[in-house]
């Protein structure tokens, strides 16, 4: 599977505290939900067991907006991260 990443994604992993093997691994074996105007969401937690912003989270869950370009082509266009 090939993944590549649109520059507002790229922006979002760092400002929101991910790497891109984490989005990677989101898209290859993360929860798979329709999303709007015909993108794909997918939906993966990790243990994280760190700090982020002042507190302190064990889990960290990371979310794509990608849109399959050819099969097994993924362009992620955004991602969010969720601590808890």
């Amino acid at each position: 599977m090939i993944v590549r990443f649109h520059p507002h994604a790229l922006e979002r992993i760092e400002e929101r505290g991910t790497t891109e093997d984490e989005v990677r691994s989101t898209v290859g074996s993360g929860e798979r939900f329709p999303a709007k105007f015909g993108r794909v969401g997918f939906r993966r937690n990790f243990s994280f067991e760190g700090m982020w912003r002042g507190r302190s989270y064990p889990t960290k869950q990371v979310e794509v907006y990608a849109e399959e370009e050819k099969p097994q082509e993924w362009l992620v266009i955004t991602v969010i991260t969720r601590y808890f």
